[in-house]
Parts: structure tokens; sequence; C-alpha cells
């Protein structure tokens, strides 16, 4: 009798294999012929064979078989297992014994240790872990990121920084795999979820979609939870064994769908702050409050000058105003006036420390998390009207063609006038009516001037859709507005973009054109090739030919976007050629920004909410004052800390939205759309319905009429049999079938 080969397939092990598979992406279903293409079982026997593998899981309840004849990973069944497994992780979690003065845990720790010093190769990285079943390492040391199985992640955690080894490379993908040696530093060990309790055991389930372990909470560190509580539990035990780390419940958030509770959450689940430390807050109460006479004299007097703000309806915090004065020589002089934050904030102080770590403020549906303490960023700072107020200015003298004739830059003293909501000032220029109307018309047509400057030396123009919630007193959505901007919104952009780039200027042109003097820009780099061919081969699909080898890359899409003004496939197409560009960032390297078409370009017109505009203003004043070019390491250090804080505030506004929005459609009697494919995957269809801009999903097994591909290459899903095509903005008729605030999801079905 011939012996059985080891690795041949059996039912048992493909559905095994396809059960790995299942199991990683819990949410989805998935049929026989979409898993075969998965788990890459390509013939008549192998697919059998996972046939039977499948039906002997469901038997099991593994699996759960739906109407439609897909398969789903039976999540209630994880639930169950939890307290099956629980007295297993509770004994992994017990003292290991001593052997020998070292404990096992140590002894490893020791030799990983020792191999690391020897010839082994490792890499230090930081983990992008993208689902339950493995995770990516991003190194410097590579161009491409490696691989990382979840069993190999050694207890590691998305966001964590690692020492890892390469230690193959895959056959298939060509992609380099690898294995974690040493945690080096932890990017949280707080989060948040939902406390469940079961006899003599408690899990908290995290609500980050990148925490893929529950956390174990021994009931003698559960303090109040009760079972349903949102709840911050804190690691303090990482299991390599088991899969749960340990943990204790440190606070109880309160009901989950409590807005307060759910919006409390998203900060920490972003590691936001919430609250300002007693600290902060006592050293800001101690400001003083009144402007002396002396601070008065050693500034430019501009208090007689005629000076407004024009900012939201909302807003509490007025960080730049605008002033106009008509000259003798027929020209306008033109003020653009920052709350002068750094005279109150000094280095070294408690308030510089806090706002370093927060770098930004951050804007969530409902409420504003500031980068300073309210005492300054809506009192002292805030460039209130009919109040004194210290800033530091950009002032330009202007022609009628918006030529720039003088310049100067410095500390002044000035008088708001007038606050304008932009609803009011807008009316004012559509109208020709109103407070000040002669000067807000005067800048209107400046800033028409300035902005087709702009566009003639090659800035590109993004109308990216916002929204906007109307909430009740208990932060309920009861409207969801897409924001449009108007030639208000537009005036005051142009005079902010001509300040921060002609500060950039001066300070990049100090003492001898070209001097490397150290400076906090923005910068946003040139489009990746590759993603603009895409985007080429995707408008082609709407009749649109774009050449980006023969025509500027700004005026290729511009012209575009003068095509699509107002067709259906307007958003869909901005939206992808916005993904071409690279995310514009900080840094002390003067690379020029992009999409404005600026050589040089920095923040500096909003210091109460990010800390960017501080060191600008800090360096600019070190130049007026004649100083030299510091050194740009530790600048560059706050670049980094600064673009990666924005990164997280922006997360977290994205959340937010999208909790309200998944809330706002919940809560809707009606349950059918008109709307616009935004999306296409190999495992659904991405809605954003059309009145609102909320998205959703249909799911690709809930189309019944044929079984659909994906097509990558065409942005489109194919029926097989009937050949239809579902294309990315196509126009579409949904029924919202469900959703789920936890998960933030809009679960669709297709009607037409």
């Amino acid at each position: 009798m011939s012996r059985k080969r080891k690795n041949q397939l059996t039912a048992h092990s493909a559905g095994h294999k396809a059960l790995h598979f299942l199991s990683s992406k819990p949410e989805k279903a998935y049929t026989l012929k979409q898993l075969s293409r998965k788990v890459h079982f390509f013939n008549k026997r192998s697919r059998k064979l996972l046939a039977e593998g499948l039906e002997k899981l469901v038997s099991e309840n593994v699996l759960i078989h739906l109407k439609d004849g897909s398969y789903q990973y039976n999540q209630k069944r994880r639930i169950a297992r939890r307290v099956d497994r629980a007295e297993k992780i509770y004994r992994d979690h017990l003292p290991v014994k001593k052997e020998g003065g070292l404990s096992k845990d140590k002894k490893t720790k020791a030799q990983r240790s020792k191999q690391k010093a020897s010839d082994e190769k490792v890499h230090l990285g930081t983990i992008d872990y993208v689902n339950a079943g493995f995770a990516y390492a991003i190194s410097d040391d590579f161009e491409e990121d490696v691989k990382i199985k979840s069993s190999l992640l050694l207890s590691a955690l998305d966001g964590d920084t690692v020492y890892f080894k390469v230690i193959s490379r895959n056959k298939k993908t060509r992609r380099l795999d690898g294995e974690v040696t040493e945690i080096v530093k932890r990017k949280k060990e707080e989060f948040v979820g939902i406390f469940e309790a079961s006899k003599g055991f408690a899990f908290v389930l995290p609500d980050s979609r990148r925490m893929f372990h529950d956390i174990y909470i021994p009931l003698e560190k559960r303090g109040h939870a009760m079972n349903g509580d949102k709840v911050i539990a804190k690691i303090v035990e990482y299991s390599k064994r088991g899969k749960n780390p340990t943990g204790e419940i440190i606070k109880v958030l309160g009901e989950p769908g409590n807005n307060d509770v759910e919006m409390h959450a998203i900060l920490l689940e972003y590691g936001l702050p919430y609250d300002f430390p007693s600290d902060v807050e006592r050293e800001a109460k101690k400001i003083p409050q009144e402007i002396t006479k002396e601070e008065i004299k050693r500034r430019r007097d501009l208090r007689g000058t005629t000076t407004f703000t024009i900012d939201p309806l909302d807003a509490k915090d007025f960080d730049d105003a605008i002033s106009i004065k008509s000259l003798k020589n027929g020209r306008w002089e033109i003020g653009i006036h920052i709350a002068d934050v750094t005279h109150y904030v000094r280095p070294g102080s408690d308030i510089e420390k806090e706002a370093y770590e927060r770098a930004t403020s951050i804007y969530l549906v409902d409420r504003t998390i500031p980068m300073l303490p309210e005492v300054l960023s809506n009192k002292l700072c805030s460039l209130r009207p009919h109040e004194d107020k210290l800033v530091f200015s950009a002032i330009f003298e202007l022609d009628e063609q918006a030529k720039i004739h003088k310049q100067w830059f410095g500390r002044c003293v000035i008088h708001s006038d007038r606050r304008f909501t932009y609803e009011e000032a807008q009316e004012v220029i559509e109208t020709g009516e109103g407070d000040y109307k002669e000067e807000l018309l005067t800048l209107n047509t400046l800033a028409k001037r300035l902005k087709n400057q702009r566009f003639k030396e090659g800035a590109i123009s993004f109308e990216t859709p916002e929204v906007k919630f109307r909430l009740d007193s208990d932060g309920v959505p009861l409207e969801v507005i897409p924001k449009v901007r108007k030639d208000a919104h537009k005036l005051v952009e142009e005079f902010m973009l001509l300040a921060n780039k002609k500060v950039a200027e001066f300070v990049y042109n100090y003492k001898q054109k070209g001097a490397n003097n150290t400076m906090v820009y923005r910068v946003h780099e040139n489009p990746d090739p590759e993603k603009l061919e895409g985007l080429a081969v995707f408008a082609s699909k709407f009749g649109h030919m774009l050449n980006f080898y023969k025509g500027n890359v700004a005026d290729v899409i511009n012209d575009l976007n003068q095509k699509i003004e107002n067709s259906p496939e307007r958003d869909v197409l901005q939206s992808l050629a916005v993904r071409t560009m690279p995310k514009a960032r900080y840094t002390t390297d003067a690379k020029g920004h992009f999409g404005l078409a600026f050589e040089h370009y920095s923040h500096f017109t909003s210091p109460i909410r990010r800390y960017p505009d501080m060191i600008a203003h800090r360096l600019l004043q070190h130049y007026l004052d004649g100083g030299n070019s510091p050194s740009a390491i530790d600048f560059e250090e706050k670049c980094k800390h600064s673009s990666a804080m924005e990164k997280l505030a922006a997360e977290a506004e994205r959340s937010s939205i999208k909790y309200k929005q998944v809330e706002y459609i919940g809560n809707l009697q009606k349950k059918t759309f008109d709307g616009l494919v935004s999306g296409v995957t190999d495992w659904g269809i991405y809605v954003e319905i059309t009145e609102n801009k909320c998205e959703g999903m249909v799911r690709l097994t809930s189309l019944t009429d044929d079984f659909y591909e994906y097509d990558a290459d065409n942005f489109c899903v194919t029926g097989k049999s009937n050949k239809k095509v579902i294309s990315f903005g196509d126009k579409v008729k949904v029924e919202v079938v469900g959703t789920n605030l936890r998960n933030r999801t809009i679960d669709m079905i297709l009607i037409q």
C-alpha cells in the first residue's frame, strides 16, 4: 500500500483553508466559486473537496450557508467560544514558573537579543495591521512593505515599532515575508470598546478596526463596568502564547449610542486629547489680559484702518482678519492680520508643550477640540470685533490688477470693526448692499484676479464635496447638508494663500537668493505618473481623453474639471483625481506646492489651530530681527510630528462624520435613494447617496440575478452570464437594508 503524501489535499484541509480566509473577513460572505479563487483551487477535484469541506464546517456550526448560496463565518460561534477560551487564556496568563533563576519568557527574550546581535539582519519598522490574518512591516530599509502572518507578529499591534527579519520571498506574489523579533515601542495601550461579561470572565470588544484581538478582562479588573457599556481598557500584559492580551477597565464612558460617549470614544480611538491638563489651564488663566501701552508702541498701529473678519456662523476662534485702505496713488493697501499667538505662548511653557503634542485643533461634527486652552483660542487670541488685538501681519500694496508693488511683514495692533459670517459677506457681494459694501466688493474683485493669476501659473482646481449636519440638542442628526463654497469663502482663501506664499518666499530669499534658511514649509509633491495613467484610463470610459504626456498636468486636470462641471460623473472623477495626488505635508525642505503652483509655500495664517503656523511666526520674526538660520534638525522633527497629528485629526473627523451619517440614515423613514457608484471591490459596490453624500455598500452576494466578477482594470463588476456591467460612476437606485453604528457601515441592496 502506498503511503499518502503528507501534503495531499483532503476535504478537511480544503475546508479549513477556506475557514482561515473567511474568519479573517467575518463581515463578508463568499460563494463557492469566489472562495475557490480566493484559496487558489482551480480544478474540479479541489473544488469538489472544498465543497465537501465547507458543508462539514456548516454542519459543525462553524460556517453559515446563506440563502443565496454563499458561505460566511459564524460570528455568534466566535462570541460563544470566548467563554470556552477564557479558562485557557486565564491559565496562559498565570505567572510562569522560574527555572534556574530565569523565566522561560526571559530566557526567550535574552536569546532573541543575543540572536539579534549576531550575524542575523534585523530591521526597524512600523506595523500596519490590515486584517486578522496578517500585517505589513513598513521600513526605510525596503521599497516594498514586508508581509508578516499574525502568528509571527510576537503580539505586535497596529502602529507598534518593531524589529523584524525577512524569512522568505513568496514564489507567487514575489512579496517579502517576515517575522517580528522584538517589540521596540507600543503605539497605544488603551482601547475603546464594548464590555462583555460572562460567568467568571469578561472581554472588551475594541471599536478600532485595526485591533483584531478582544481584550481579556479578569473580573477583579472590571471596575464599575456593566455588560454592554462602552469602556476604556488598558492592556497590562501581552500574551505571546494566546491571541488575547490581558487588560483592565480604566474608565467607563457610558451607554453606546449616546452622542457625548461616541464622540469621546472616537477621540480616544485615535489617541487624541479630550480635556486640557490642569497645569495648562492654570498657566493660561495667569496670562495678562490687557495690552500695555509699551507693547502697542513696539508695534505698527492699524487701529484706524478698516478691518473685519469673515468666518463660519458657528466659529468661536477668529484667527485672521483683513484690512483695506485706499491709497492716494490709486492702489490698495491690503493687510492680512493673524492672531499673534506666540506673543502669549512662550517656548518652554506648559501651554507650548501641550500645543506641540496636539499640533492641531480637531473638528468633530458637533464640537471642536482646540489646540490651545479656551482663554487663548476664544478670547485673548481671537480677533473679536470692537476689541484691540495683537497680530502678526502681512501687508501688501496692490494695484487694480492685483499686482503687488510693496510688501511688509511685522507685528501690529488692530481693532476689528465688524464680524461677518460667510453668509452675511456673501449677501453683500451678491446684492451690492450692506455694511462695508465697497470694501467687500473691492476685495472680491482683487481675490478673483489673484485666483486667475494662480491658475495661469498652473494651479489646480479641486472642489471636493463636504457635508455639514443640523443636530438637535442631544446631538442627533436631523439633516445632512452638502457644503457650498461661494465667493465669500474664496475671497478669504485667496488672501490667506497670498500671505502664506509671500511669507515663505521672504524667508527663502532672506539675505541672499536661494539661501538655505530654515523654515517650516507646506509642500505638495508632484503626482505619481502611474496614478495619472490610471486616472486617464478611467476618465476615457466617460469619453474624456486625458493626455498627461503632451500637456501640462494642471492644465489637463483643470480642463477636465471644466468639462465635467455639471455632469453626473463630476464628484467621482474629481475624487479619483484627488487620489492621484500625494498628501501635503510639513517639512523644512522647500519642495514647493504642486496643487497651488507655488515654488514656496508655508502655513502662517492659523496659529490658533495649527502648531506649524506658530513655528512659522517665530522663524519669520527671527529673520526680521536679522538672525541667522538655525539648525533644521529639530524643526524637521516637529514637522513630522505635526504631519502625523494632522493625519490622525483628519481620520477622527472623518469617523465622526461617518458615524453621524450612519445614525442619520438609520433614523430615516425613507429607505430608497438615488446614488452614484463611488467604489468597486471584489466583495461589494460602494454607493454614495446623491442628496446627502452618505455612502453605503451593496454586497456582491446580494446581486441574485447573476454571479458578478470584479474587474479591477476597468473599475467595474460584470455578470458572468448576463454580461451586465456596473461601473464606478454609474447612476443607481438603492434601498438601505441595515445600518451598524459600531462599525459605521450602511448596508444596501441594488434596486435599479
